[in-house]
């Protein structure tokens, strides 16, 4: 199987239980890696052939950035069915982490697959 990843994209949003996190933006980050087939666009060397990385990130900024949720378990979910109906993508493993959200860590988050390996 192959993988297309896209690697600790960071993104502003409004995230978290408490009425002070509702007030304000705070960055979140996204790993993400996504099933996909490169042969193809190995042997056309054709963007269209591919799984752009590009579009996806962009359309995940779009949707991050106007999103209102308490739980990153719940922005997972909403991020990865994005990916999976608008993209094709048979399987993915996505990982959300909110940056220092738990003082004395890096980050705290999920890690979610969903589909067919």
């Amino acid at each position: 199987m192959d993988t297309v990843f896209i690697e600790d994209l960071r993104i502003e949003t409004v995230i978290g239980i408490y009425d002070w996190e509702r007030k304000i933006r705070q960055v979140v980050a996204i790993d993400l890696e996504m099933a996909f087939d490169n042969t193809k666009p190995a042997a056309t060397d054709r963007i269209e052939d591919t799984l752009d990385y590009k579009a996806v990130s962009k359309r995940l900024i779009a949707f991050v950035e106007a999103s209102h949720f308490e739980l990153v378990e719940t922005l997972a979910e909403r991020c990865a069915a994005i990916v999976l109906d608008e993209f094709g993508v048979s399987w993915l493993r996505l990982k959300l982490s909110k940056p220092g959200a738990v003082r004395g860590s890096r980050a705290v988050g999920v890690r979610i697959e969903r589909g067919k390996a």
